[in-house]
């Protein structure tokens, strides 16, 4: 098998309408020509996924989907203002990430790579 590339990622949500809000507002990423629950990242599409109305159990995405941002603290503070929950900011010696929610939840990573990984 070969992989060619990523073509979406699943997000639960319990509504679909504030995802897309907050995916469109706060991460300025445009809503999706192929499909009226979807966003669109460079490279790789968000299909907002409600598990609950399909019988499934809601569980947010707690291991993230990272973004690549030119400054993550100027990018957490953004989230912050527009009212998502900020969960800190870290230091991995390579890069540095932010942490914040969506209204769901799901685990957003604003990231930075500044140096080679040793």
């Amino acid at each position: 098998m070969h992989v060619e590339q990523v073509d979406f990622v699943s997000v639960p949500t319990r509504d679909r309408a504030r995802a897309i809000a907050w995916y469109r507002n706060v991460l300025e990423l445009p809503v999706s020509a192929q499909g009226q629950a979807e966003v669109e990242a460079p490279g790789l599409t968000l299909c907002f996924w409600a598990p609950e109305e399909q019988g499934e159990k809601f569980v947010p995405n707690e291991n993230g989907i990272a973004f690549r941002v030119a400054d993550v603290e100027a990018a957490v503070e953004e989230a912050r203002a527009a009212g998502s929950e900020v969960i800190g900011i870290e230091d991995t010696g390579v890069c540095r990430m932010g942490f914040v929610k969506d209204p769901d939840g799901n685990v957003i990573i604003l990231h930075r790579r500044y140096a080679p990984r040793a």
